[in-house]
């Protein structure tokens, strides 16, 4: 049935005129309604059974179902005795049957080394690595959106007698580190209660330092987190760091002067000395998470049984260091922490592929936020798990050593063991999130879905359904089947593209989803913009079931 028409003018005297068509359920869905409706309708007892028997939410209750009904009071199409189709296929494409759990449901009270942290890297800039400008306003951005660990590069101002964050050695504008400190307090916990983690690449003389130890204790107060020994044996858990803001750099080193046959004309020194020495007590006592990076001539997996740290690794450094060391890298992130950054040559601020750390249980993977494209996608699909919240439990076999001490080998290739598999039934929205010539300005678009997994080698994998022509509410009906032999590492990527003939194909949506979390059967999953902002309509209808392999 249409509702309306539309039309485009395609030369002075001529238009094409085409019918805007009305989503209708597709089979599947009027096959499932037939099984649970009497008399057509789905009472609430029915759809009660329906969310439990083939939605698999073994939790539902009956005011699960009852809520369901509310919600769709407000259209004609309600019935109180009961949903009719049309009322049933509303719930079904709505944003009351989302893909994936929006609670925080992962064991919160492991320690902080059992959990991947969402890392950003340079946080304060708003584009390039090189000529950007630094700002509070990326900083504020990547807290609302779920970011849990900031960077702040830190250098002396012009007169050497305050702090400035920026990148050192480029073009970029630098902001005062007391601007910085203030967003973060303002902003850390409005889109989780979970701690957030400072990171200081710190290039400060120790009176420099200073400064920044009373700043930080002036602005964060009681938020701040402070160790109450200058070592931890483990990392406290999430649960116990709630709306705390933790420091992580490398501490810094006092070194006596050598002072032997000192005079007593010396003496005057000693008072400059010992202000040197408390300066540098003082900001030593602030941090958190003591951090480095490898030394020549030391072991930098060694494993101290009586200390945690943090090591930061390049993409390259890991790249070299998991060839020959991979189980030892996954030994030290069982306690340890582990943050890998991009290398410096991405002055574009792009990203690099994020399953080489995870895979080997490094928590924290720094990203550039403002880098959009399709590695900052998988990242924002991977931090889409446990509500959002920023902290994602570590799989198991990242966690534990085996009967004979043997840990997880990432580079070792697994025996598949679950099968995904995925129906593309059809897409709405465009039509009122985009302006109708967006796409084509001659007609309606060609739309077509690319569906695929990003996760360990033997798993990556993209498909892609048919285009449809000229329709603004496409229906593909295809199903694709994913083998997966480590599942709890992988992200469902999916991406909608207009079709063009030159193989440049527009953008017509995104989202990422962890597949160790998505909800069975029928599911509304929304569509995002290439800067990772939800679209208000765009979205697309699928099924999602998991199958042993035989």
């Amino acid at each position: 049935m249409s509702t309306n028409k539309q039309s485009f003018k395609v030369c002075f005297c001529f238009r094409r005129i085409f019918r805007l068509k009305v989503a209708e359920p597709p089979e599947d869905i009027k096959k499932m309604f037939d099984m649970y409706a009497e008399n057509g309708t789905i009472s609430l007892d029915d759809l009660h059974s329906f969310l439990i028997d083939f939605q698999g939410e073994g939790e539902a209750t009956k005011e699960d179902a009852q809520a369901i009904f509310n919600s769709l009071k407000h259209l004609n199409i309600f019935q109180r005795k009961g949903l009719h189709l049309d009322a049933f296929f509303r719930y079904l494409f709505g944003d009351l049957n989302p893909p994936i759990s929006s609670k925080v449901h992962h064991d919160m009270k492991a320690p902080l080394a059992h959990y991947f942290l969402y890392t950003g890297h340079n946080s304060y800039l708003t584009g390039n690595q090189l000529s950007s400008d630094s700002s509070v306003f990326p900083i504020i951005q990547a807290l609302q959106r779920g970011v849990r660990v900031i960077e702040l590069d830190l250098w002396p101002n012009s007169k050497k007698n305050g702090v400035e964050v920026r990148h050192g050695g480029t073009l970029t504008s630098s902001i005062d580190l007391i601007k910085c400190l203030r967003a973060i307090k303002d902003n850390a916990f409005t889109a989780s209660e979970y701690p957030v983690v400072i990171t200081f690449e710190d290039h400060l003389t120790s009176d420099l330092q200073a400064k920044v130890a009373k700043m930080v204790t002036e602005t964060f107060g009681d938020m701040l987190y402070v160790p109450n020994s200058e070592f931890l044996m483990e990392f406290p858990s999430p649960e116990i760091l709630k709306r705390k803001v933790l420091i992580s750099t490398k501490p810094p080193e006092y070194h006596e002067t050598q002072r032997s046959g000192a005079t007593d004309k010396d003496s005057d020194e000693d008072d400059p000395e010992e202000d040197e020495e408390n300066a540098t007590l003082q900001y030593k006592q602030l941090i958190a998470i003591h951090a480095g990076k490898p030394k020549g001539g030391f072991d930098m997996w060694h494993i101290d049984p009586l200390k945690v740290r943090r090591l930061s690794l390049s993409e390259q450094q890991l790249e070299r260091a998991s060839r020959t060391r991979g189980t030892d890298i996954v030994k030290f992130t069982q306690r340890n922490l582990l943050r890998i950054y991009p290398k410096g040559t991405r002055l574009d601020s792009s990203n690099y592929d994020p399953m080489l750390g995870w895979s080997h249980g490094a928590q924290m993977v720094a990203f550039n936020m403002q880098g959009h494209g399709k590695h900052l996608h998988i990242m924002e699909g991977m931090f889409r798990a446990n509500g959002g919240c920023g902290y994602v439990k570590k799989p198991d076999f990242l966690l534990t050593s085996g009967p004979d001490n043997e840990v997880f080998n990432p580079e070792k290739s697994y025996q598949v063991r679950q099968i995904l598999k995925v129906k593309v039934y059809m897409g709405e929205g465009w039509h009122s999130d985009f302006h109708r010539t967006h796409f084509d300005l001659y007609s309606p678009p060609d739309f077509f879905v690319r569906v695929g997994i990003a996760g360990v080698p033997k798993d990556t994998i993209m498909l892609e359904t048919k285009p449809i022509e000229d329709d603004w509410i496409p229906v593909w009906n295809e199903e694709f089947s994913f083998p997966l032999s480590v599942p709890e590492l992988a992200v469902l990527r999916v991406d909608v593209k207009e079709y063009d003939n030159s193989g440049n194909h527009d953008f017509g949506g995104q989202t990422c989803l962890p597949i160790s979390e998505l909800r069975t059967g029928f599911r509304a999953v929304p569509l995002h913009s290439k800067r990772g902002v939800r679209y208000k309509s765009v979205k697309l209808l699928m099924k999602f079931e998991f199958e042993s392999p035989e």
